[in-house]
């Protein structure tokens, strides 16, 4: 095993730069995104793997179906075409519990002609293990990124895997679209670079062609909401939920439209009382809305009214602290979220563009920033 130390790196960094980070013999990816665990194990392969007998020289096992000698065994397995061996379990959790002890014996003297892989959703880093593989081997996270380092992702994925041009805004809009969800993320992207004009990926194509039926009907319960139809949003949202939708999963997707009226109720409110002028389209472009969806957009938002908008950051955050508190059972989840679509269906009609001043919202709105 090398002698130099290796950090616990996430699995976008390594997947970014594999050259830097050349495989040990006691490799560990751990983390709850089997898109993620699936792309490292494959980087691993192929820089382990090399050579028309590759495939010969690669073990594969489930974690509670192995014993430790028989992983051992495999490792000390001599090619006969003098390629390095890999030994890869799946789903390692039970694995690594049944023979702690002895993985730790291993780790600090594991030989040189094989790569043990250890693919798990729990690796804490406080235990003799993980320390000795943090030490001299490698460990790589394979959790779920943030969305920012997901539309990161998309925009070199999309140079990088099928030579097409991905903006900021496009990369925004299709996370919209279909969640954060790498794997399926990936397929919208095969998809798109498909139909991509003169190389580059654009917002109107995303629009016509990504995302199931469950992101569309997403966004068609929100757009009921914000015009007020309170039984069709209703309606849109127990089809989701009898799907396998999680409202955790649902405020993900409307979180991003919602936060956007608020901002752009409060740029309004900023311009008017600064005395100045400032149309509700700019403000909603400038909040970030897409411009084929601004049209619709100022309609709802002016149905919704200056106030309830731009107390929408609030009452997201306590929808979001519900969800992960004492809401967290599913059929509490479920009322939290339909009080708030019905809260977003019924919002008092208050037109943004009434000045501040002579309605007392200036104060009602500073107090709810």
């Amino acid at each position: 095993m090398a002698a130099s130390k290796s950090k616990s790196l996430t699995a976008l960094n390594y997947l970014a730069d594999v050259g830097k980070h050349p495989v040990c013999s006691f490799c560990v990816a751990y983390g709850d995104d089997p898109f993620l665990r699936r792309s490292v194990s494959q980087s691993i392969r192929n820089e382990v793997l090399q050579g028309d007998n590759a495939d010969m020289s690669l073990s594969s096992f489930v974690g509670r179906d192995v014993e430790l000698r028989d992983v051992l065994d495999e490792l000390r397995t001599v090619s006969l075409f003098g390629d390095r061996r890999l030994v890869e379990i799946q789903d390692a959790d039970d694995f690594v519990q049944r023979h702690r002890a002895e993985l730790e014996a291993y780790a600090q003297s594991p030989g040189e002609g094989g790569v043990l892989l250890l693919l798990v959703n729990s690796w804490p880093g406080n235990t003799r293990l993980a320390k000795q593989i943090a030490q001299s081997g490698l460990t790589i996270e394979c959790k779920r990124p943030t969305a920012a380092a997901v539309r990161k992702w998309l925009t070199q994925r999309a140079k990088g895997e099928h030579q097409a041009k991905l903006s900021v805004a496009s990369a925004e809009l299709l996370t919209d679209l279909v969640g954060l969800e790498l794997g399926l993320l990936d397929q919208e992207l095969s998809k798109l670079a498909l139909v991509t004009e003169d190389g580059e990926i654009t917002e109107n194509a995303i629009r016509q062609t990504a995302g199931s039926w469950r992101t569309r009907t997403v966004w068609e319960m929100l757009d009921a909401a914000c015009d007020g139809r309170a039984a069709d949003a209703l309606a849109h949202l127990d089809r989701l939920l009898l799907s396998g939708e999680h409202p955790v999963g649902i405020l993900g997707q409307i979180s991003s439209s919602l936060r956007r009226f608020a901002t752009a109720a409060q740029l309004y409110a900023d311009a008017e009382s600064s005395g100045r002028r400032m149309g509700l389209p700019e403000a909603l472009k400038q909040a970030g809305i897409p411009p084929f969806k601004l049209r619709d957009a100022e309609r709802q938002l002016k149905r919704m009214g200056r106030v309830a908008a731009i107390g929408m950051h609030r009452r997201l955050l306590d929808v979001d602290l519900a969800l992960k508190g004492g809401s967290s059972a599913p059929d509490r989840a479920r009322l939290v979220i339909e009080k708030l679509i019905a809260q977003i269906a019924s919002a008092r009609r208050d037109d943004p563009r009434r000045p501040a001043a002579r309605t007392g919202d200036r104060r009602l709105a500073s107090a709810q920033r």
